[in-house]
């Protein structure tokens, strides 16, 4: 487990490492733009209508889709790498997502991520995380603090994976994973 502090370079570098044609899934209003490489072809994936257009605003001549990740329109094989930073929480259908993700990537494409997790089963955070995710659900756009990401990920079929654990201090501290998976 890495020191908060660590957090950003991991998820900047991670970020930097992808190249070619890249699909941001809740690409969100852009934020990542400014740590993607400049000869990178963003696409954008974007189910939420205001953040939708807030991005076309943001990014003017790249495209942006209107779509959720458990149905990309997109081709197969078709996308050297996929981001997603804190996004898997709020995806409706978490295995269909990530079949759909493993799906568009070329043979060799990686899967890049930073996501908060849930704690360990049994843990404080745990319980209060479980507390919580009916609200968060509600007032956060889908968002289960609860979710077991990881083993999602684990479990979707990629070649290898990379990862890094980080905890974010706070009065409940909320577990990290930052990564990436390989088709």
């Amino acid at each position: 487990m890495r020191n908060w502090s660590g957090y950003r370079t991991a998820k900047r570098d991670l970020i930097r490492s992808l190249s070619g044609t890249v699909l941001e899934i809740g690409a969100g209003s852009g934020a990542n733009f400014a740590d993607l490489p400049a000869d990178v072809d963003w696409i954008g994936l974007e189910p939420n209508r205001r953040a939708r257009a807030q991005l076309a605003r943001t990014a003017p001549r790249r495209q942006v889709l209107d779509a959720g990740a458990e149905q990309i329109p997109l081709p197969s094989a078709s996308i050297d790498g996929v981001l997603s930073t804190v996004v898997l929480c709020s995806v409706a259908d978490l295995p269909a997502a990530l079949a759909e993700l493993h799906r568009v990537l070329r043979p060799g494409g990686r899967f890049v991520f930073v996501e908060h997790v849930a704690a360990p089963r049994g843990s404080t955070t745990y319980r209060l995380q479980k507390l919580a995710a009916p609200i968060t659900r509600r007032f956060d756009r889908g968002c289960n603090p609860a979710r077991d990401i990881q083993t999602a990920i684990d479990l979707s079929g990629f070649s290898t994976l990379q990862l890094e654990h980080f905890t974010m201090p706070g009065l409940i501290p909320i577990p990290f994973i930052a990564g990436a998976a390989t088709r």
